[in-house]
């Protein structure tokens, strides 16, 4: 399904086969494509890119296509490694996290840390960190395939571990 690029968004770079390839949803999926662009709210003067996500109801485009700054969409897949590096381990608490300690990590970015928590003030806590554990890891193979995707880009770009 091609992509509009008459509507806020402006595409630069479309992936229109996305319901394809869409995890678990593939060949079955609203969402049809992927694409970055200029983003719809750019402001006179100003210029940002973004990322969106098409998706179509089967007879129009849906209002909740979403857009993200491209930064947003790298801080997700931060929060996604961090996560499932974190509920590989997991397993060793009674409830998935320590009640003692519910931080996981602080990432330092641009001058600060994205804080990384577990989500305490949840009153079905323990019932959804294992149902949140057990959907990750039946995600496992298609996640991992997509990271490892990800780092080969991000090695032949010239971004290497520091560790």
């Amino acid at each position: 399904m091609e992509i509009p690029t008459t509507l806020k968004h402006k595409p630069v770079v479309v992936v229109e086969n996305y319901e394809q390839i869409d995890g678990k949803n593939a060949y079955n999926s609203e969402a049809k494509g992927l694409s970055l662009g200029l983003a719809q709210w750019n402001d006179r003067g100003s210029l940002d890119i973004s990322a969106k996500i098409w998706r179509h109801t089967g007879g129009k485009w849906s209002r909740q296509s979403e857009e993200m700054p491209l930064h947003r969409v790298l801080d997700l897949a931060i929060l996604i490694a961090r996560s499932k590096e974190y509920f590989s381990q997991a397993y060793r608490y009674e409830k998935y996290y320590d009640p003692e300690n519910t931080r996981i990590d602080r990432i330092g970015l641009q001058g600060d840390a994205m804080s990384v928590d577990i989500a305490t003030n949840n009153e079905m806590l323990d019932t959804d960190i294992r149902l949140f554990a057990d959907a990750l890891a039946q995600e496992d193979e298609r996640i991992s395939e997509r990271l490892q995707t990800l780092v080969s880009i991000l090695e032949r770009m010239g971004y290497h571990s520091i560790m």
